[in-house]
């Protein structure tokens, strides 16, 4: 790659220098209102990443009580994460339209469009966990139905539209399958996990009922479509490798779908009687348990995948960038699954297994959770919009827009 000579324009103004040294926050960019100028879809994994910390503890087998003011307080720091990206989110529509207009034709960032209504789905969800003790039963529950509903709507209209757009606009070749293609087809497994808890605040009878089928319903929506996906990334593997650094991070979203998938049929399985006959609410919660003990053998394959693949890259180099949140809520929602499964069985070592689990989660997301805040609110470098790929070819392209998009 050659360098081209730097230019008179290129070279800093000192007094623009000066500015930016004396500022506590964003030093690096000319102008503080930059920040609302790259408000990516992606940006909405940190909330996801920090509810699920939350949402973790809240079900911890053993520690639960004793973490329960800890989850709290996380709870409300991703409550007012959410607001505030939503926020910016539509500052950035406003001020830069054409920009984010942009997000729905790039064929790596399209697929975080499934970012937003997780994140609102996983607040919701610690809202009825947490929230009652903060704003009282009634107030929780209000919300919490309503980022239920308003992510279930989003997160299956991204189910459908953004793999329409693979078909049918977006430029893809064979080595382009990546971690994030899950992103639009997981929202509808969160949203059945998180369902499962609104099921006995509802209406007897024919409401209840009909949500825990549309639980299911969306359970096996988003399983098939995400086994699919990950056939093609593991063929992908096998022919091309691991591929570039900076995605590294996205193969760790692959614990998402499977994780979230026991959590599910656990929890499902756990208020069935509130909807259907006992013998029936008694196999669904059988189901649980014969589904979600294979999954997890199949999850555990893939976590020591993910961490050798992790440290053989990052002996290389592994650049911080926004998918290091793949680090954090793929593994909470696997913490979650083992807490479901442990309930059921009544197995110590799951649930140790479970405390393991959420002390690695929480370690990884105090490192990325401090790497944001520098690179983000400190320094202001991940406001600024990705460098374009080096080179034209179309293999190469979808590798770096991977690396610098995310």
């Amino acid at each position: 790659m050659t360098t081209s000579p730097v230019s008179v324009s290129a070279i800093p103004d000192p007094a623009t220098t000066a500015s930016r040294n004396s500022r506590l926050f964003f030093r690096e960019l000319s102008n503080p209102r930059l920040v609302v100028s790259n408000i990516t879809p992606n940006w909405f994994a940190s909330v996801m990443g920090t509810g699920i910390v939350a949402n973790a503890a809240a079900t911890l087998p053993l520690f639960a009580p004793q973490l329960r003011a800890f989850a709290t307080v996380i709870w409300l720091v991703a409550s007012v994460l959410l607001v505030g990206l939503l926020a910016a989110t539509a500052a950035h529509w406003l001020t830069h339209r054409d920009v984010a207009r942009s997000h729905h034709r790039n064929p790596v960032m399209a697929h975080f469009y499934g970012a937003p209504p997780m994140a609102l789905l996983t607040v919701g969800a610690g809202t009825l966990l947490l929230g009652p003790t903060v704003l009282g039963t009634d107030t929780a529950l209000t919300i919490a139905l309503t980022l239920w509903s308003v992510g279930t709507t989003l997160g299956l209209v991204t189910a459908v539209v953004v793999p329409f757009l693979m078909f049918t606009s977006l430029s893809t070749t064979d080595d382009s399958a990546f971690g994030g293609w899950l992103m639009p087809v997981v929202p509808p497994m969160v949203s059945a996990a998180t369902g499962a808890a609104l099921i006995p605040h509802l209406p007897e009878g024919e409401t209840r009922l009909t949500m825990l089928l549309a639980c299911y319903a969306m359970f096996g929506l988003s399983l098939i479509a995400s086994f699919v996906i990950i056939t093609l990334i593991w063929g992908r593997l096998v022919r091309h490798k691991i591929g570039a650094s900076a995605a590294v991070p996205t193969l760790w979203i692959i614990l998402g779908p499977l994780g979230q998938s026991i959590t599910a049929v656990n929890l499902l399985g756990a208020v069935a009687h509130f909807a259907v006959p006992a013998d029936l609410a008694d196999a669904l919660t059988f189901f649980g348990i014969i589904y979600g003990i294979p999954t997890l053998g199949f999850a555990l394959l893939w976590v020591a995948l993910a961490i050798t693949m992790t440290v053989h890259t990052a002996r290389r180099g592994l650049p911080f960038s926004l998918t290091w949140w793949s680090f954090t809520f793929p593994v909470g929602t696997l913490v979650t699954g083992i807490s479901a499964l442990a309930l059921h069985t009544e197995s110590h070592v799951l649930e140790w297994m479970a405390v393991f689990g959420y002390a690695s989660l929480s370690g990884a997301w105090l490192i990325v959770a401090i790497r944001t805040f520098n690179g983000s609110v400190l320094r202001g470098t991940l406001f600024l919009a990705p460098a374009p790929p080096a080179t034209a070819d179309a293999a190469s392209t979808t590798t770096d827009g991977t690396a610098t998009a995310l």
